[in-house]
């Protein structure tokens, strides 16, 4: 079996296209297909396609065959406007999305606006890491406006007082971060309040790219959540429901129920 039935046919697209339009140069190197297959089969597709062109393939020659391989997976299917993303082992024929590799073509696609929601964040090296796709596009997009919604916590019996517990965090986030600028960041309050009555937690995982493509997902914006767990989610193109999603974040921000973390 070829190591291109292991790929889903939505990766199997995405890598025809980049060597298509010479976004993806051979020989090539690990470095190069970073966000165009799952990270755990890099290496075995930098051999493959570097065996490839060795044996005097072009980058036509192989775009236009693993085209064909996509296309052959998608004739049995009835075409929807979105994509299963998945964590987890990747299993030959399956139709699923690496969520790594969607998150990051997410980040570095993202022109006008972007919103994240997440229960949680990695932070120091971890985070630096997952988030710096979207820091050089905000460093390289000036206008791009980043709204991150977060929950912050108190844990259970916690003493300590709610401006501390936002203090520690928004420390770390500025140490966790990979870029200059910022993005605008919130938290439900309800999470801090002491009182199991009227304690909640933000545990919507969702993110939001210019009005037009939405990611639904079980996955926090870890490492592990995009890496080792097992996560399902759904990409979705389609303004109507972007513009819904977004709408419920940014009237409840509006409304000061999701509240702007102070020192951000």
């Amino acid at each position: 079996m070829s190591p291109f039935h292991h790929l889903s046919r939505p990766t199997l697209k995405s890598l025809s296209e980049a060597l298509s339009h010479r976004r993806l140069l051979l020989p090539c190197t690990p470095i190069s297909l970073n966000g165009l297959v799952p990270d755990h089969l890099v290496h075995l597709f930098v051999s493959e396609l570097n065996h490839l062109h060795n044996k005097g393939m072009t980058p036509h020659h192989i775009a236009y065959s693993l085209n064909l391989l996509a296309e052959e997976g998608q004739q049995s299917l009835y075409r929807e406007p979105f994509d299963l993303v998945w964590t987890g082992p990747e299993l030959p024929g399956s139709e699923s999305r690496d969520t790594a590799v969607v998150v990051k073509d997410l980040f570095r696609t993202a022109q006008h606006s972007l919103l994240i929601s997440s229960f949680a964040i990695d932070w120091g090296s971890k985070g630096r890491e997952l988030f710096q796709p979207l820091a050089q596009r905000m460093e390289s997009i000036p206008n791009l406006q980043v709204r991150l919604f977060i929950n912050i916590q108190r844990k259970y019996s916690d003493p300590t007082p709610s401006s501390t517990i936002i203090k520690q965090f928004t420390d770390n986030f500025r140490q966790s971060w990979p870029g200059a600028r910022l993005p605008e960041v919130f938290h439900d309050p309800r999470a801090l309040d002491p009182t199991t009555s009227a304690n909640a937690c933000l545990h919507a995982k969702c993110l939001v790219v210019d009005e037009l493509r939405t990611l639904i997902t079980s996955a926090n914006f870890t490492e592990a959540a995009h890496q080792r767990n097992i996560e399902a989610g759904i990409l979705i193109e389609n303004p109507t429901f972007a513009k819904a999603i977004r709408s419920q974040f940014e009237t409840l921000a509006s409304q000061q129920i999701l509240c702007r973390v102070t020192g951000l």
